[in-house]
This record gives structure tokens, sequence and C-alpha cells, in this order.
């Protein structure tokens, strides 16, 4: 048995469900392509990468259970084949789906983060974590919203096979 050596290093920690509504209606107020990227993120449980990589074509929205199809595509790979899935769009995230619909022009979801040869999640994650910190504390990171989603749904007694196939 190998018992793996314990990191200092500081766990991302999952956002509370007042720290998840108060970053939603910050989302709603603002309505910009970055707060649409976080609230797509807050009922998705999608990685920063997944959803900023996303293209037009993915949102699913004139289906009767609205969702993404996420794939890989040359601009953005999958972290793992899992990761290839239908993710259910609810609350604030087909909020921001349906806007994304609405308000963008071209193949991509996000734009500023994505084009033709590569997305960059790195630049995405630097000002996101900025604005998350700011409405949510100094120790919240965008990543937490992935957590959370992973905890909300154990919460709910969703069985451990669904909690994967919707993580990926």
């Amino acid at each position: 048995v190998y018992l793996a050596f314990e990191s200092s290093k500081q766990k991302r920690q999952p956002l509370t469900t007042q720290q998840i509504k108060q970053l939603q209606k910050e989302c709603y107020h603002v309505d910009d392509d970055m707060r649409r990227l976080v609230a797509l993120i807050s009922d998705t449980g999608m990685r920063l990468a997944e959803a900023a990589g996303l293209m037009r074509e993915d949102l699913k929205l004139n289906q009767e259970h609205p969702h993404i199809t996420l794939k890989p595509y040359p601009h953005r790979s999958l972290k793992t084949k899992a990761s290839e899935r239908t993710i259910p769009l609810v609350g604030a995230s087909l909020w921001a789906a349906q806007r994304l619909s609405e308000n963008t022009d071209g193949d991509f979801c996000f734009p500023r983060y994505t084009n033709k040869q590569r997305c960059n999640s790195n630049s995405a994650s630097a000002a996101i974590n900025k604005w998350v910190k700011s409405i949510a504390g100094v120790d919240t990171v965008i990543h937490g919203l992935r957590h959370s989603f992973r905890d909300r749904l154990r919460a709910t007694e969703a069985p451990t096979e669904l909690i994967d196939q919707l993580g990926g």
C-alpha cells in the first residue's frame, strides 16, 4: 500500500451556497462574457478550459432538456476520455448559455479566450479569479465551483456514477 505524501500545497476549497448565490447574482447584474463564463461553470461543474473552449454549436438550447455536448477540438482538448459528455443546463448555467447564444457572433462562445488555434484558459483564469475573489472572498478560485458542484450533488444523494459522469 502506497500512501501519498501530504503536500503542504493548499487545496482548492468549495464555495458555500451563499458564495455561489452572490457570484451568480453579480453575473446576472454585470452580464458580460466573463460573467457568463462564471455562471456557466457554476451550475455545470465544468472545468474552466472546457467552458472557455466551447463552440456555439455545443449549446443545445432548443431541446426538451437544454444541454451542452462537450467534445474535444483542435483548439481545446479534453483532460480525459470521460470528459467528453452531455451536460444538462439549469439555473445560472442555462441563463448563461442563452445569453451566449443571443449575444455572441462567430463560432466561439468566448472569442476573448479562444480562436481556431488555441484556448487561453490561463488568461481566463487570472482575470476570473481576481473577480471571484473580490465577490466571494480571497480564498476562493473559479475551480472551487467544480468542487462545490460535486458537493451539491452528493448532498442530494446522487449516485456516485452520476456525479462522475456529470463531472467528466
